[in-house]
């Protein structure tokens, strides 16, 4: 049985306070916490470390780059179940409940229903329907889907690997590869506003089209850099990793 205290979450950031703080608050709400949450800046940020010192978070630095920076966070981690979360996640207050009695339940890992958060939407039901369609159909749970799992079998799989794009998409196979990967039916609220601000269409276009790319082999490096390029993010910045 895995208590609720012994689970750490693991929030990659970089440039995110405001967001930062919505997800924080929000936990800090929950009448059960976490043993631990654990920040892991990209950048140096004296603020950002004073936060985490007053709302009881842990602080961390890492280079910019995704997969390095959940990677350090897990392998700090003192807890014995991790809780992958992005800085723009809305996770409902029974989140730690489920994810306790998922492990409960036989589960050694698993991922939360994809909703977007806000109001609903035709353009928002439709891809939230994709991706339960996508997921059922073996296709990969991306880190906005709050991947959660046993430390131990963490370590056992080799952590996330120091990519800037699709991290999650080793790690999951190997998961899934171990028979106890499970999806709750709970969800877990998503940011809709990557898709606000790039148009619903364009978003989701480009996603799966650097998912085809990452199948048939295409690095994950040439893959950021072709992603940068569409989207004028100056090089050496953090990389978004393309969902659903």
């Amino acid at each position: 049985m895995c208590e609720q205290s012994s689970i750490a979450i693991v929030v990659p950031v970089l440039d995110d306070m405001p967001r930062l703080r919505e997800l924080v608050s929000r936990i800090r709400d929950w009448p059960e916490q976490p043993h631990e949450i654990i920040v892991v800046s990209a950048t140096q940020d004296p603020e950002l470390l004073a936060y985490c010192e007053i709302n009881g978070c842990r602080y961390l630095n890492s280079v910019r780059c995704r997969g390095t920076q959940l990677d350090n966070g897990a392998r700090c981690a003192e807890a014995s179940v991790l809780w992958f979360l992005h800085a723009d996640a809305a996770p409902y207050p029974s989140s730690l409940h489920d994810i306790t009695l998922a492990l409960a339940e036989g589960a050694e890992s698993g991922y939360f229903r994809f909703m977007f958060a806000g109001p609903s939407s035709w353009r928002k039901k439709f891809i939230e329907w994709s991706v339960k369609l996508r997921t059922r159909l073996g296709g990969t749970p991306y880190g906005d889907q709050g991947l959660f799992m046993r430390r131990q079998v963490y370590l056992e799989c080799g952590g996330f690997p120091h990519t800037p794009l699709f991290e999650e998409v080793a790690l999951v196979r190997k998961l899934r590869a171990r028979k106890r990967f499970w999806c709750l039916k709970s969800p877990i609220g998503v940011s809709p506003r990557r898709w606000e601000h790039d148009g619903w269409t364009r978003r989701s276009l480009t996603n799966r089209y650097l998912a085809i790319r990452y199948m048939f082999g295409t690095t994950a490096k040439q893959l950021s850099l072709s992603y940068d390029q569409t989207n004028k993010i100056p090089r050496g910045a953090q990389i978004r990793d393309p969902k659903q």
